[in-house]
C-alpha cells in the first residue's frame, strides 16, 4: 500500500474517532479526558512494540525526538484540539485541525526542500480548496445542529484549533528524519503517546484544577475512550508514521486533511441531517484533489 493510501486511512480513522469523542470529551473535559485516552493507547501501544520487538529499533536520537514529538504534536496538540471540539463540535474542529496540511507543507518545503510536481500541486490546491470552502460556508442551515453549536467565544475556538494544527504539523516535522531510519512505527508511535500521557500525568498529579475530571468516568465512557484511542491513536497515528517513511511530509499532511470531508456522510448517518451543497462541494473538489494525488 502507497503512503497515499496509509495517509487517507488514518484520515478515515480520525473522522470515525472525533464522533465517538463528542460524548466522553464532555463528560470528562478536555485534560481528563485527554489523559485517560492517552493512557488507554500507551498500554495498546507498548504491548504491540513489545509483541512485534519493534522496541529494540530505538536509539538515543530517537527516542530523544519522538519524546520531543510527543510533547508538541500529542501533548499540546491533542488536548488543544478537544479543547476546540467541545467548544466548536467535530466537524468545525476538524477543519481547523486540517490547516496542519498548511503549515506541513510550509515547514516542509524550508526545511527539507520538499517540492511538488504540476500533477501535485493541482490536486493539492484542490483538496486544499474544498476543506477552506466546507469551513466558510458549511454551517449555513444547521442553526439547530447541537453538534454545529460553538459555545462560548468563537476567537477562542479558532486558536484552540490552529493551535492543534501547528502542534500537529510541528510533530510531523520533528519524527520525520527518525521515520527515515529503521525505527519501528508502532514503537516511536508508543513513545510519543507515553510522553503526552506522562506530561499529563505530572499535570494532574501537581493538582492543578484544570486536569481534574468534569464527571466521575463510568464504563460505558472508558470503553468509547479506548475505544477512540485505539482507532485514532494506536492506528492512523502509527499510520501517520509508515507513511512518513515514504512520502514527505507536506503530502502525507495534506491527504490526512481530508477528515473533515470524511465526516460528512458520517455525521450524517450520526445526527440525521444532510449537510448543505457547500460542504458537499468542498467534498467533491477535496474528493477530486485526492485522485489526482494517489493516482
Amino acid at each position: 500500500m502507497g503512503y497515499e493510501w496509509l495517509a487517507l486511512a488514518a484520515a478515515l480513522l480520525w473522522a470515525i474517532a472525533s464522533l465517538l469523542s463528542v460524548k466522553p470529551a464532555h463528560h470528562l473535559g478536555t485534560f481528563a479526558y485527554s489523559r485517560w485516552r492517552m493512557g488507554c493507547t500507551s498500554v495498546i501501544l507498548a504491548a504491540m512494540a513489545l509483541y512485534t520487538g519493534g522496541w529494540e529499533t530505538i536509539t538515543v536520537p530517537s527516542l530523544t525526538a519522538m519524546m520531543f514529538s510527543g510533547l508538541v504534536g500529542i501533548f499540546i496538540g491533542d488536548t488543544a484540539l478537544f479543547a476546540c471540539l467541545n467548544r466548536m463540535g467535530p466537524r468545525q474542529a476538524g477543519l481547523l485541525f486540517s490547516c496542519h496540511a498548511v503549515f506541513s507543507a510550509l515547514l516542509g518545503y524550508f526545511l527539507f526542500s520538499e517540492r511538488m510536481n504540476g500533477w501535485e500541486l493541482l490536486g493539492a490546491s484542490l483538496v486544499f480548496s474544498g476543506v477552506v470552502l466546507a469551513i466558510f460556508f458549511g454551517r449555513r442551515g444547521q442553526d439547530n445542529n447541537q453538534l454545529e453549536a460553538i459555545k462560548g467565544r468563537i476567537g477562542v475556538g479558532i486558536t484552540l484549533g490552529v493551535l492543534a494544527a501547528i502542534c500537529q504539523a510541528l510533530g510531523g516535522i520533528i519524527a520525520k528524519p527518525i521515520m527515515q531510519t529503521a525505527v519501528d512505527p508502532v514503537a516511536a508511535s508508543a513513545l510519543r503517546m507515553m510522553t503526552a500521557f506522562a506530561a499529563h500525568s505530572l499535570l494532574w498529579l501537581s493538582g492543578a484544577k484544570i486536569a481534574r475530571a468534569t464527571h466521575t468516568i463510568n464504563l460505558k465512557i472508558f470503553l468509547l475512550t479506548a475505544l477512540n484511542g485505539f482507532l485514532a491513536m494506536a492506528v492512523g497515528m502509527t499510520l501517520i508514521l509508515y507513511a512518513l517513511q515514504k512520502g514527505n511530509v507536506g503530502m502525507v499532511a495534506l491527504l490526512s486533511s481530508t477528515t473533515p470531508i470524511m465526516l460528512l456522510p458520517l455525521l450524517w448517518f450520526y445526527t440525521k441531517r444532510r449537510p448543505n451543497r457547500y460542504a458537499w462541494c468542498g467534498a467533491f473538489l477535496a474528493v477530486c484533489g485526492t485522485a489526482i494525488l494517489v493516482q
